[in-house]
């Protein structure tokens, strides 16, 4: 990985560490953010607060942990909504995955999922800048309609980090695919400071250290 991936991949844990979070969890909690992960892959919706009742004791306290170390959202009556890489709420990046249609929180997410579950995915977006539609077929860490996606790129901006919001809710909404090399260099240009923007051969890397490793 060179030093451009690994700076980034460095700042988005110290804004959101969510493997360090995972790993200080008990056992039991650890194990239900796997499950609640898979759901989206095995049932094409996140687990339900009746359904997390088989894998903990104490659900409100569960809810507490999850919710406390940005792990998983919830909404105001105490159901699940999200867990990285995963949304139920309606968002631009969606990913068909083991015949299911799910959102992903951002463009981010939505490379991580083949290469989290080892399978194929259809990613359907659309460019921050130009509006155009975005494809990008993937097969664990592959692109495999390389001819057609291969110009796209991944942006950031990483001032939307919001300590008082949670991820999902603030940078997330900052993290984008962008068409070709030349609409990425547009769109860093309006703030080179605070815009940073990969390749997205690089992005699938970025993704992939950041959120595999919460399956392991």
């Amino acid at each position: 990985m060179n030093d451009k991936l690994e700076k980034a991949l460095n700042r988005l844990r110290k804004i959101l560490p969510i493997k360090e979070n995972q790993d200080r969890c008990e056992p039991q909690i650890k194990l239900l953010h796997q499950k609640i992960l898979q759901s989206f892959v095995t049932q094409g919706r996140i687990m339900s607060t009746a359904e997390m009742t088989q894998w903990v004791d104490n659900i409100p306290q569960a809810i507490e942990i999850l919710e406390k170390n940005d792990m998983v959202t919830f909404s105001k009556d105490r159901e699940p909504v999200g867990a990285y890489p995963f949304t139920m709420s309606l968002r631009e990046h969606t990913v068909v995955v083991n015949g299911f249609k799910v959102h992903a929180m951002c463009a981010l997410d939505a490379l991580a999922v083949a290469p989290m579950f080892n399978t194929n995915t259809a990613i359907s977006s659309e460019c921050r800048g130009t509006g155009e539609i975005i494809k990008i077929l993937m097969s664990g860490k592959s692109i495999k309609n390389l001819n057609e996606a291969g110009k796209i790129h991944f942006g950031i901006i990483w001032g939307a980090s919001d300590s008082e919001l949670s991820c999902a809710d603030s940078l997330c909404m900052e993290m984008i695919f962008l068409k070709d090399h030349e609409t990425a260099k547009n769109w860093q240009s309006d703030d080179s400071t605070d815009r940073e923007i990969f390749t997205l051969q690089e992005a699938i890397e970025f993704s992939s250290r950041f959120l595999v490793p919460l399956l392991s």
